[in-house]
């Protein structure tokens, strides 16, 4: 892949330790002071795998009350969990009082574990997709200027007239597979693009997932489903990142902590969403992984907000 359109970098960070009202406060204005575009949460609400979480609109609008210049956003809605009717008044109710620095983000839904205990139905992929697909069509509907008719196979809207009305929220879908990632390459200004497994219904850091070849099919899906609009898409990955000055040791351990086996430490230094090295290395990787694939939009854990600031201040 090459002859991609290059975008300016941006950083986010998705927040994973949440306790108090003070430290949610603390960590938004830290994101914004470091230089980073974007505070997001996820959408869950059991533990498994991220931990407990806050609820994202109204821990989102508390990040953007306490900021000024600090992006808001969710990475991303699991869209089963909410009428669409509802998604979109709480989204544009956070745009407008946060100054439209909201990004909506929206997947499918894939926590096996989660529709259980919720007592929800864990319906196949293609249903799931297939809902998100008339969810954003309903969502985009109702952003417009007149009531909004609508009937498909999953949602019916008669003539619904939204409030607020958002000029333009910025919508990001989140996926790993062939027809999520066609729709967000048909649909979204940024996509972002999943390099774990979720088919199971559980995260599996599956290595194949992460192949070179693995992630040009992905971007390749994008691309299918954009058209002539591809170089208006914005591309996200959720990175592993170490800084140090031991490439080597480093991946090696990584590659134990994984239990992945028959990988080799330059198999995995290949990988487009990991990086390894120093703040100059990780960075020049970046340069180039943006001009071979086109990603510039980069989501850190919180755990590594101080530690990848400086790679945020060069190239930001």
């Amino acid at each position: 892949m090459s002859n991609v359109t290059q975008r300016a970098f941006r950083f986010g960070v998705i927040a994973e330790q949440m306790t108090t009202a003070h430290t949610w406060r603390l960590l938004a204005q830290r994101t914004e002071a470091l230089g980073y575009a974007t505070l997001l949460i996820r959408d869950h609400f059991i533990a498994e795998g991220f931990g407990h979480q806050f609820a994202p609109f109204s821990a989102l609008m508390a990040a953007a009350a306490a900021t000024s210049q600090l992006r808001v956003g969710t990475m991303v809605i699991g869209n089963d969990y909410r009428h669409p009717v509802m998604l979109a008044k709480e989204a544009a109710t956070l745009d407008l009082l946060s100054d439209g620095r909201f990004e909506l983000g929206l997947g499918a839904g894939w926590m096996r574990n989660e529709y259980e205990q919720a007592g929800m139905a864990y319906d196949p992929p293609g249903v799931r997709v297939a809902r998100l697909a008339e969810a954003i069509r309903v969502i985009k509907g109702l952003f417009a200027d007149q009531p909004l008719h609508f009937s498909g196979a999953h949602y019916r809207i008669d003539g619904l007239e939204s409030y607020p009305v958002p000029g333009h929220l910025s919508l990001l879908i989140g996926g790993g597979k062939r027809r999520v990632l066609e729709l967000a390459g048909r649909e979204a200004d940024s996509v972002g693009i999943l390099t774990s497994s979720v088919a199971s219904g559980s995260l599996v850091a599956d290595p194949l997932e992460r192949m070179p070849e693995a992630v040009a099919e992905k971007v390749d899906w994008v691309r299918s489903g954009a058209g002539a609009r591809f170089d208006q898409i914005e591309l996200s990955l959720i990175p592993w990142i170490m800084i140090t000055d031991d490439k080597q040791g480093m991946t090696e351990a990584y590659i134990q902590r994984q239990g992945w086996h028959g990988v080799c430490a330059e198999t995995v230094l290949a990988m487009p969403s990991v990086f390894v090295g120093t703040i100059g290395e990780i960075a020049a990787t970046m340069e180039r992984r943006r001009a071979e694939y086109g990603f510039s939009y980069y989501v850190v854990s919180d755990a590594q907000l101080e530690v990848c600031a400086p790679l945020v201040e060069l190239l930001s």
